[in-house]
């Protein structure tokens, strides 16, 4: 069975352009994200997909492997879908460029030690979320599962709602995703879903059309560059590891 981690990265940002080339103590915020994934030994191979020759030329002077995509693609899934028509592999994780603070002892989390029986194989890493704040911001998607783990919604709006108890935790999807050849096939081939386009999230399309997804808790935290502030926070953090 063989595995790799594709990390998407795009240059265009409506909040933040050339986010992936970030200045981080010295170097770019994609080189942390790869570097990071090199250190699971489960991996075999990681490369990064963009659709800029700006992030292709950094990508050459670190030496980090690259593959070139459409700019066409909407979504992250999108861009992982094209690479696996040219690379082959039995799994493809995504693992997103904008989270530079990741801990590859998560990806053991969420790769199976043999081959999965479904072809259609998918699976999210999900944080529980502590502060009362995460919870209603927009840009965290809840997740509700069933009792075995499997992904029944993912949603912007606070679900469930605690009508009748508080007795549960709110989950948050990771930018950790897990899919096989053919769930990327499927993705590509099927029009986007309703609910998918409502909430903008594209693991959506296969919980509406009877796939499953497998919801992973993991214990490891990370911060999701979208803002400037978003990103002085990621090299405070980096400055205190480092001492």
């Amino acid at each position: 069975m063989k595995t790799i981690a594709v990390i998407p990265a795009r240059y265009q940002s409506s909040r933040m352009p050339g986010k992936p080339l970030a200045d981080i103590l010295g170097r770019p915020m994609i080189w942390w994200v790869y570097e990071e994934a090199r250190k699971c030994p489960a991996l075999d191979g990681v490369l990064i997909a963009t659709d800029d020759e700006r992030i292709a030329e950094v990508c050459r002077r670190y030496g980090m492997d690259w593959e070139m995509t459409s700019p066409d693609h909407d979504t992250p899934t999108g861009r992982i879908w094209e690479v696996s028509t040219r690379v082959e592999a039995d799994l493809y994780l995504q693992v997103m460029g904008d989270e530079p603070l990741i801990d590859a002892r998560a990806f053991d989390l969420i790769l199976p030690a043999q081959a999965p029986a479904d072809p259609y194989y998918v699976a999210v890493l999900t944080n529980v979320m502590t502060h009362p704040a995460d919870v209603i911001d927009f840009s965290n998607q809840k997740v509700v599962t069933n009792a075995a783990r499997e992904v029944l919604m993912i949603s912007r709006s606070p679900i469930p709602y605690p009508k009748g108890t508080l007795d549960f935790e709110y989950e948050k999807v990771t930018g950790i995703q897990l899919y096989s050849r053919q769930a990327l096939a499927f993705y590509h081939d099927t029009p986007k879903s309703l609910l998918e386009k409502a909430e903008e999230n594209d693991m959506m399309r296969f919980v509406e059309n009877g796939h499953t997804v497998h919801a992973i808790r993991s214990p490891y935290k990370t911060v999701s560059v979208d803002t400037p502030k978003d990103l002085e926070l990621v090299r405070e953090t980096l400055r205190q590891r480092r001492g």
